[in-house]
């Protein structure tokens, strides 16, 4: 072969040198294209915040309580809420219990009041309070004997969310056949002797009360007696119970006589049991939660009308009123600052007046902000279930005091069970109401010593 000449190879060079350029004028083009196509591109979606919400509703007030879920969800797109049901009060405050010290628990969680004191010692949770001084959240349309409960040392720690209290459901039909004025409902310990004495006759009981705890609790601060030294926990943590004071004699002493005089009946620790008696026309009279009252009217329907009264009182001109039941909602401190954020913010729905109308319809429980008595559906219901208007009354005449705050001590649960204890031993002749009594308050008192111990470690 012949070598090339000097103008073919000068030729071949060139022709190289222009497809290299063209070659890299093509890369050059398609990176442009591609650097131009991810900037076009939308940004990549960032996953919602996830809420764990632990609960302790169960049957229709876990629906009631799923339903505010799953519209929180719909209204939120960058937050979601999980509500998981952990079984009763207490065995949801014992998971969370194993939870501590570790990132497995939940965002938030609903604990009945009477486990406030150990929130707060667990040191485990982040006060609401924070998030309302954040961002100046109003809170003066919430009811302020409902946030009484939950503030300690002028801050609230948890945002209540259901709430009841304790009243009188009476047979008025019974009444009236017993010369009783159906529209009266006896106001007095006194009074409700005495009514139980004409409402006996054969087949029915003036009445039946549980062996409650909670029950004793109100009728402590019925008579404005504190539970607890040191303010009932309030000033100072707790130190000693107070159970076996005159007020929680004179109580059980009142109990007791009527269940001597055949006008009461024992029927045992469950307010089921009352409540199915009541319904049953066995008992005339019996107290039991406000949250229970759409259930007890409706079980009454076609057989009597219910009528609904205060909490009886030791003495008519002792002043006292009724410590909020149910839970409220924690936020733990141990997860990320988003998530305690998206956790407030599941928090401000379920305070809303729309979704507290809601919750009050569907279960029975106060509206925690006053706001939601003007929302058209409560005032349907109220006309529906004018006997509720009793409860709303009894709360706003409570006057705020130690005793209506209601008292506080890690030891709660242990406590209301030692309590119970001590009324059964009462009722069943087995020991005087004083000394039962004294009996439970040496055992409490050594309980929240022992508890005390562990938390100043």
């Amino acid at each position: 072969m012949k070598p090339f000449g000097k103008k073919t190879l000068a030729m071949l060079l060139m022709s190289c040198m222009m497809l290299a350029a063209a070659g890299c004028g093509s890369k050059s083009a398609d990176t442009k294209e591609e650097t131009a196509s991810a900037a076009e591109a939308p940004a990549k979606q960032e996953q919602p915040v996830k809420v764990v919400w632990w609960h302790s509703m169960s049957g229709d007030v876990g629906k009631a309580a799923q339903q505010l879920v799953d519209e929180f969800n719909a209204e939120h797109k960058d937050i979601v809420v999980q509500a998981e049901y952990q079984g009763k009060y207490d065995e949801s405050l014992n998971k969370l219990k194993a939870t501590l010290g570790s990132d497995s628990g939940p965002s938030l969680i609903q604990v009945y009041e009477i486990g406030s004191r150990f929130m707060i010692d667990s040191k485990a949770i982040t006060p609401v309070q924070q998030f309302i001084d954040g961002e100046q959240y109003d809170t003066s349309s919430l009811e302020p004997n409902i946030l009484n409960y939950y503030t300690f040392d002028n801050k609230l720690y948890s945002m209540p969310f259901n709430t009841s209290n304790p009243i009188l459901y009476y047979n008025k039909d019974a009444f009236k056949a017993a010369g009783l004025d159906p529209e009266k409902a006896p106001a007095t310990y006194e009074e409700v002797a005495e009514a139980a004495k004409k409402l006996t006759k054969s087949g029915q009981a003036g009445g039946s009360f549980a062996i409650y705890g909670w029950f004793m609790e109100q009728l402590f601060a019925n008579q404005g007696a504190e539970l607890l030294d040191n303010g009932n926990g309030r000033t100072q943590p707790a130190t000693a119970s107070l159970l076996a004071s005159d007020a929680g004699v004179k109580t059980l002493d009142w109990w007791k006589k009527m269940i001597d005089d055949k006008t009461m009946l024992n029927l045992g620790r469950k307010t089921d049991d009352t409540s199915k008696a009541f319904a049953a026309g066995q008992i005339a009279m019996t107290l039991d939660s406000t949250a229970s009252l759409r259930s007890i009217v409706k079980s009454a329907e076609g057989k009597f009308e219910v009528g609904t009264g205060f909490l009886p009182k030791a003495d008519a001109n002792v002043k006292g009123g009724v410590i909020v039941g149910g839970a409220s909602n924690w936020i733990l401190n141990n997860r990320p600052e988003a998530e305690q954020k998206a956790a407030w913010e599941f928090i401000k729905f379920l305070a809303e007046p729309k979704s507290q109308a809601e919750w009050h319809i569907n279960t029975g429980y106060f509206p925690i902000t006053q706001k939601a008595y003007d929302e058209q559906i409560v005032k349907d219901n109220m006309t529906k279930y004018p006997q509720f208007q009793t409860a709303v009354n009894q709360l706003h005449q409570t006057a705020p005091s130690l005793a209506t705050q209601g008292a506080v001590m890690g030891v709660f649960p242990e406590a209301r069970q030692l309590t119970e204890t001590a009324i059964e031993e009462v009722l069943n002749n087995k020991k005087s109401s004083k000394q039962a009594l004294e009996d439970a308050a040496k055992a409490i008192t050594s309980k929240i010593e022992e508890y005390n111990k562990t938390v100043s470690k």
